[in-house]
């Protein structure tokens, strides 16, 4: 398998799979793991049940994870993109110390949409030993993270809320005299449930194999009203509301082209400070979308 460019420089999963290594940590990946054309080791990227085998390997193997299992359909993150963007929040919070990024559990990140698989949480102990607030709308995925972060004791790192109301992001699921040095969050990417299908449909008509999707995820993970710009738009409305709330507010941005109509309701908003922090794996490009107010 080719390098994988553009990744952190703090990354962990620079240059190639070790897969002899990856399968010793998760026996599990072994039954996945064939020849690419020109005899490389890898898997089936179109098979979800070899990219999960692939990331709860990568997981075990570079960060201690174990027993990363949730339910059937729900949104299996690629770890080497999430923990690219931990790395860059990391940065951005280390430019106001000179560079040296601050660790350790007085760090307390709020993660909006914490998934059934608990990922920016664990990886952002992982690395920096920080403290998590997690919350989500669906209680099976809360249920989910609650069990990894059991096997691995990690019970007291990560508090997981429940958000009963779908309109609301912070409102409901935080306290009034809460603080948080991060926001991040990777919103829904799709408008509507016809949009998912529509996108899975050409995405495997051009792999030449029957409709699916390779990643998974639950209709509150795929899309909402509004999609990605609806999305990224309440969360800067709501950041607004209470600017204090956060050192930085921050979201994954998938599509470049709403970069200039979030940045312009930024303006409008009053946020003092806006960053776009470009990220890339391979052919895949990305960015994340911080601000704060003070």
């Amino acid at each position: 398998m080719p390098s994988r460019p553009g990744l952190h420089p703090r990354n962990r999963h620079q240059g190639e799979y070790d897969f002899g290594a990856l399968v010793r940590a998760c026996p599990e990946l072994a039954p996945f793991v064939c020849r690419s054309p020109d005899g490389r080791p890898t898997v089936d990227f179109a098979d979800g049940r070899a990219v999960r085998a692939l990331n709860r390997a990568l997981l075990a193997l570079q960060y201690g994870i174990r027993g990363w299992v949730f339910p059937e359909g729900f949104l299996c993150p690629p770890v080497p993109g999430r923990a690219d963007l931990i790395h860059h929040l990391a940065g951005l919070l280390g430019e106001e110390a000179g560079g040296r990024i601050p660790t350790g559990p007085s760090v307390r990140a709020l993660d909006l949409g914490v998934g059934a698989s608990c990922i920016f949480p664990l990886i952002g102990h992982a690395e920096y030993g920080w403290r998590f607030v997690g919350t989500d709308v669906d209680v099976a995925a809360l249920a989910s993270a609650a069990a990894i972060l059991k096997v691995n004791g990690l019970e007291h790192v990560v508090a997981l809320r429940l958000q009963p109301d779908r309109s609301r992001l912070f409102r409901g699921v935080v306290a009034a005299d809460e603080r948080f040095d991060l926001c991040l969050c990777n919103p829904p990417f799709h408008a509507s449930a016809a949009a998912v299908r529509a996108t899975a449909r050409e995405k495997w008509r051009k792999l030449g194999k029957g409709a699916g999707l390779n990643f998974g995820g639950r209709d509150a993970e795929l899309w909402c009203e509004g999609g990605e710009l609806g999305f990224i738009q309440r969360i800067i409305q709501e950041s607004a509301e209470d600017p204090e709330r956060c050192r930085w507010f921050s979201s994954l941005v998938s599509r470049s082209e709403h970069l200039p109509r979030l940045q312009a309701h930024l303006r409008r908003a009053g946020a003092a400070q806006v960053r776009v922090l470009e990220m890339g794996q391979g052919q895949k490009r990305s960015r994340v979308l911080a601000w704060r107010f003070r």
